[in-house]
């Protein structure tokens, strides 16, 4: 809405975090600081006094930790939630945690050693607060329902390979989708937009919580029946052909609408390897990566689906394949698994 500033409230055991997040969020024309809180209890209060639009959340603090009090706000009053994470193991476990709990997105935290990064921690943070700010909050929200696994069907075999994409609010969409598939799917690649050490722990949680296989990609690596295959965050990934069948390969590449690994890559080497063989679907995200490559496999005779506005956390990488008529089908989340079981 023209002329109303997001409020946010950052939440940092840290004073210097506080100032510096404070710095680069007022220095948006459209962001406003409406108060900082050192601890979810000083937090707790300040919500209800400011009722602001965004949190910037820290991982770990003092009296309660950010997970716990992450719960209690989603429980009693859901409100985009920017986590800011320390960039190793131990924080991309904990912030992948974060994320399951409704988490919006994270940012990686801060520090007086990385001052030549404070430019594009500022665009990436007043972007993710922006965005958390437009957020389907009702998306974020946590359904205790127990996922059923699709039954299997009777596949053809004009299906070699699913290729999936997606951004923000897409490592619970791809987890609510790869929970529910069955083990005898073709293979299945994919490119979420993700920091490196996070798309470790990430394909780890993938791993042991579905009944499908679920590995990170690090070097090359045939793709199997009844497998999935996460790009790592610092690496492009492509699909080709050898004798023996498909394979996934890393590239080192510039980014591509500023993201590697690029889901615009990834379907750009399924649509060159498999053609048509293919069923390619876009997830939530921010921004336009992996629509005109979705495009490109539509025109090409794959089976091309992009998720609906409404289960959408962010409705912008498949709102844009929309637009552009990339899409055979628009469909919610929670009816896609289902959707792909029985069109394979």
């Amino acid at each position: 809405m023209a002329g109303k500033k997001v409020r946010v409230l950052i939440v940092d055991d840290s004073a210097f975090i506080r100032v510096l997040l404070t710095q680069i969020l007022e220095n948006h024309e459209d962001i406003t600081v409406v108060a900082t809180a050192e601890d979810p209890y000083d937090a707790r209060d300040k919500i209800k006094k400011y009722k602001p639009d965004v949190i910037t959340l820290d991982v770990e603090m003092p009296k309660m930790d950010g997970l716990t009090f992450l719960k209690n706000i989603m429980r009693l009053h859901p409100l985009p939630v920017v986590m800011v994470s320390t960039l190793t193991q131990a924080g991309a476990d904990i912030t992948m945690q974060a994320l399951n709990l409704g988490a919006f997105d994270f940012v990686g935290k801060p520090s007086t050693e990385v001052k030549e990064k404070l430019n594009e921690l500022s665009d990436e943070l007043t972007e993710k607060v922006i965005a958390a700010s437009r957020c389907n909050i009702k998306a974020l929200e946590k359904e205790d329902i127990e996922a059923q696994t699709v039954k299997s069907g009777k596949y053809s075999e004009n299906y070699e390979l699913i290729a999936v994409g997606a951004s923000t609010g897409g490592t619970e969409a791809i987890y609510s989708l790869v929970s529910r598939l069955p083990t005898d799917l073709p293979p299945i690649v994919m490119a979420q937009h993700i920091p490196d050490v996070f798309s470790t722990s990430y394909a780890k949680r993938l791993d042991r919580e579905c009944k499908i296989s679920v590995m990170e990609v690090r070097g090359p690596q045939k793709l199997e029946f009844g497998h999935a295959y996460l790009a790592p965050g610092h690496m492009h990934m492509q699909v080709k052909r050898k004798s023996d069948g498909l394979w996934a390969y890393l590239t080192d590449g510039e980014p591509v609408n500023r993201h590697k690994p690029a889901v615009d890559v990834l379907f750009d080497s399924v649509l060159d390897t498999v053609n048509d063989k293919c069923m390619a679907a876009l997830l939530t995200g921010m921004g336009q990566d992996g629509a005109k490559g979705l495009l490109r496999l539509k025109e090409a005779g794959a089976h091309t689906i992009a998720q609906d506005e409404e289960s959408s956390v962010v409705w912008g990488m498949p709102g844009a394949a929309v637009k552009l008529g990339a899409a055979k089908k628009i469909i919610s989340l929670q009816k896609l698994p289902d959707y792909m079981v029985s069109n394979l």
